[in-house]
């Protein structure tokens, strides 16, 4: 191989990192263009002064004052108090989170496929994945600022005023970002197929309320007579993913500190995930614009 041509070879190797890179900056951009971005964040800002300023939960010797009023709540029980309070704002955040995060990138991917704008990225030296995926890996960014900025100022917030430090609150950031990693492939598969933001929402919402239905599946197993609608259940289960799963663990692990099993819904809702991002790929790359 001439000098010329590795030369030219190595062009195109940093030329395809870079194209993956604008991407993702490009996603950024055209976040702040739509006002999603800027959306996303007063929500999350607003949400946090609603903590800041309606939330009024102090300690008052060895009571706790909720709203002014102190109660009666000593000593010992005032850690599981404060404890409960995490859990609770835990999953409230992580289903709000979620839900505004889906809403806010939903139309970020049918805006690629529109006429003149993919023909236009098409027409470049750009396969076909890397668009995608760069447009994924973007969104995915965007939300894990949110929810780093949401979730720490709130975690401050109730520090603050409780002067007491729960590190398993945090589990909400990575907690969040997981689940709408694996939603965001619905919505890039749902934005491929029909180029709809508002099918990606209507879909991706519905999986969520499937995800607490199906999880009900002890009650169900002695609820249905039949051995195949137990066993369609059951394979149902498996397949969608683990949305209630993982906020139960996630309550459970901040409010009792509990080894639980982690696993089971991060592992299957992330092959769910693989799947379908891998269809939306494998589709994206054969039609025809």
């Amino acid at each position: 191989m001439s000098s010329a041509q590795a030369n030219v070879d190595s062009g195109l190797r940093r030329s395809a990192a870079g194209v993956f890179g604008a991407l993702i900056a490009d996603t950024f951009q055209e976040a702040r263009a739509r006002w999603l971005f800027w959306g996303l964040f007063g929500l999350s800002t607003l949400l946090i002064l609603i903590f800041l300023f309606v939330l009024k939960i102090d300690l008052v010797a060895g009571a706790i004052s909720i709203m002014g009023i102190e109660g009666t709540t000593r000593a010992l029980d005032v850690r599981a108090f404060v404890l409960r309070s995490y859990s609770f704002i835990a999953i409230f955040l992580y289903i709000w989170g979620t839900l505004l995060a889906i809403f806010a990138s939903s139309g970020l991917i049918p805006s690629v496929l529109e006429p003149g704008r993919i023909a236009l990225l098409l027409s470049k030296p750009l396969n076909r994945p890397v668009l995608i995926l760069g447009r994924y890996l973007g969104n995915v960014l965007i939300v894990a600022l949110n929810h780093l900025y949401l979730v720490g100022a709130i975690w401050i917030i109730i520090g603050l005023k409780t002067h007491m430090w729960e590190p398993r609150f945090l589990l909400a950031i990575p907690a969040c970002l997981f689940m709408f990693g694996v939603l965001l492939c619905v919505v890039t598969f749902i934005g491929v197929v029909s180029e709809s933001a508002a099918l990606s929402v209507m879909i991706t919402a519905a999986l969520m309320v499937i995800s607490a239905i199906l999880a009900q599946r002890k009650l169900m197993m002695r609820a249905l007579s039949s051995e195949w609608t137990r066993d369609l259940w059951q394979a149902l289960y498996w397949i969608f993913p683990k949305f209630y799963d993982l906020a139960t663990v996630m309550m459970q692990t901040v409010l009792f500190n509990r080894d639980l099993d982690w696993a089971t819904p991060l592992w299957t809702s992330a092959a769910f995930g693989l799947v379908v991002l891998s269809g939306a790929l494998y589709i994206f790359s054969k039609r025809d614009f």
